[in-house]
């Protein structure tokens, strides 16, 4: 049995609990948290430790799992924790993924320990497809839309706006974008031509409702840029219609063959997720059983799930694999 611990006990760290229970070769030996344990409940009557205690349990957790946010924990927590066990995380800003890399692996090497990071569906599985696609068709154009699903980046940074009491806020594929690629015709699609963002919101009573969607779909980095839609609800609708936290998205590579490149073919790798943290923690615990058996095999440092041979993640046998999915 791989002896898994969590390391945050939020929505990811509750995905990874129920993940576990799907998978008989592993094992939850405890959730660390910062709160305190003796007011926090698992699922699975889970035992709760402070995260404290971690550095005390080396020798009873095989894959420490990572479940707290990229923009302050992961960054100290995943190069601190690799000194101690073989870790996964889900570190997702995109252009800091090479400055984390560096940092893990230092430490990982140095301990002997075998640390997965960036794993997910988008980076993750996505970041796998858009090698695989690329590599076939060398001659060829990526794209990723990503939706309908809930940016939760994005509902906070609405939360924030003076007047407003809760809010949703959807990232739409703009459909004509999204037939053009599967056309093959290759276009040049700029940001606001890709996605729309549908923002739903509950205001405070008496607040300014012109100011709020003025300033939410002038807001830089986060609407600007696209076509945003801002909608008003009552708190009872929101609670009712956009309380999950669906999501998924599209990877496509547009390519072409033949000796004067005359032949088109178009590869499609997609997701709808009624749940974007459970499915993720579903792509964690497979990769730390990959952690788990690459440790055993040597496989030291840090590692992203381009260096992680496929079979690794299985729970079944290379004979199996090969009877059953080859």
């Amino acid at each position: 049995m791989i002896r898994i611990g969590i390391f945050g006990y939020g929505n990811l760290g509750k995905g990874v609990e129920c993940a576990i229970q799907q998978n008989p070769d592993m094992i939850l030996a405890g959730v660390f948290t910062r709160r305190d344990p003796g007011e926090v409940k698992t699922l699975t009557n889970a035992p709760v430790y402070k995260i404290e205690d971690a550095v005390n349990m080396a020798n009873e957790i095989d894959v420490m799992i990572l479940c707290g946010g990229s923009a302050t924990d992961l960054p100290e927590q995943t190069p601190q924790l690799a000194k101690l066990f073989n870790v996964v995380d889900s570190f997702d800003t995109h252009a800091r993924i090479p400055e984390h890399f560096a940092n893990v692996d230092d430490v990982a090497v140095q301990s002997g320990k075998t640390a997965i990071i960036s794993v997910g569906w988008d980076p993750g599985m996505f970041s796998l497809n858009r090698l695989y696609a690329g590599a076939v068709l060398p001659e060829g154009k990526d794209y990723t839309f990503w939706g309908k699903g809930v940016s939760q980046g994005h509902s906070d940074a609405i939360r924030r706006v003076e007047g407003v009491a809760d809010a949703r806020q959807y990232t739409v594929p703009v459909q004509e974008a999204l037939d053009a690629v599967r056309s093959g015709a290759n276009p040049e699609l700029t940001t606001r031509q890709k996605h729309t963002r549908e923002c739903f919101v509950v205001a405070k009573e008496g607040a300014d409702l012109a100011k709020i969607e003025n300033e939410i779909v002038n807001m830089p980095n986060y609407f600007a840029d696209y076509d945003t839609t801002v909608t008003f609800i009552s708190q009872e609708e929101l609670d009712k219609n956009h309380k999950g936290i669906p999501h998924g998205g599209f990877v496509i590579r547009s390519g072409k063959t033949g000796i004067n490149k005359e032949n088109n073919h178009i590869i499609e790798y997609s997701l709808k997720l009624d749940s974007n943290p459970e499915f993720t923690s579903s792509v964690l615990v497979a990769y730390a059983r990959a952690a788990y058996r690459m440790n055993k095999m040597g496989m030291v440092g840090c590692k992203t799930v381009f260096d992680v041979p496929p079979a690794y993640l299985s729970a079944f046998d290379g004979a199996y694999l090969r009877k059953t999915l080859l």
